[in-house]
């Protein structure tokens, strides 16, 4: 099934509103392909005719699911191995009574807040510290809380992490692994629209927002940057993708080395 521009045009202004993010006429394939599915459920033939019932309708529950479908990436665990080094080197030398805590602000399916979480588990024991996770999607928020994933995603984890911190699957479970259940007690997910007034999530000493600035014009970035570093403390350090830059913007925030920042 194919879309019209008209179609592909109305999406895009929908899912833009709705989330910031604006998709590019290079995005128009992904969108057929992630539309096609939810048209079929809808016993609709073609993607010109769901979209105009989704406009017409107004569905709330709807229209989640094609957000959901939009927003959903493929990722994997310990992704960008630079920052958990980084991340690994402040925890050695982390002797404060309170709590050690890391917001995963684009956590997706999950895979970076619990790579977070093995090593925080790893450098500072069982307890003394907190992951927070936050996606836009609230299919992937339920996809992160099941902890269930393919092995092909936990290629670069550790053996020792997955021994300790990984059931591996079984019969129909063949080929997957799930996150063990006291490693989960200290991670937690919910939904959150980083372009929008963010939830009461706390005070984070790091915050990891990576490959998400991408997707946004540069006052959009600025926007979602400056709402973001609010709930770092001083001294926090606030990662991004290394193909994401900031040196454009005015955020306040001292560069400590590519992708890593500090707020002073």
């Amino acid at each position: 099934m194919s879309l019209s521009q008209a179609s592909f045009d109305a999406v895009a202004d929908l899912f833009h509103n709705i989330s910031g993010i604006r998709l590019t006429p290079a995005k128009r394939p992904l969108v057929e392909g992630r539309l096609q599915k939810l048209a079929q459920d809808k016993g609709v033939r073609s993607l010109d005719a769901y979209v105009s019932q989704l406009l017409d309708e107004q569905d709330p529950q709807e229209i989640v699911r094609v957000v959901d479908k939009l927003t959903t990436n493929e990722t994997y665990f310990f992704r960008e191995p630079q920052h958990f080094e980084f991340l690994a080197q402040e925890l050695a030398q982390y002797d404060k009574p309170e709590p050690f805590r890391v917001w995963s602000a684009a956590s997706s399916s999950g895979e970076e807040a619990y790579s977070i979480a093995m090593l925080l588990s790893e450098k500072l024991g069982p307890t003394g510290w907190e992951v927070v996770g936050t996606d836009l999607s609230t299919a992937m928020v339920s996809s992160a809380q099941r902890g269930l994933y393919s092995m092909e995603r936990a290629r670069f984890v550790p053996k020792e992490y997955l021994k300790r911190y990984c059931l591996r699957g079984q019969g129909e479970h063949s080929g997957q692994l799930l996150i063990s259940k006291a490693l989960k007690e200290n991670v937690h997910f919910s939904s959150a629209n980083l372009t929008e007034k963010l939830p009461d999530l706390g005070r984070f000493d790091v915050i990891f927002l990576r490959n998400v600035l991408i997707y946004f014009d540069p006052p959009g970035k600025e926007a979602i940057v400056r709402r973001v570093i609010q709930l770092l403390k001083p001294h926090g350090y606030l990662f991004t993708g290394h193909a994401e830059s900031l040196s454009h913007l005015d955020h306040g925030l001292k560069t400590v080395r590519t992708a890593v920042y500090e707020r002073s």
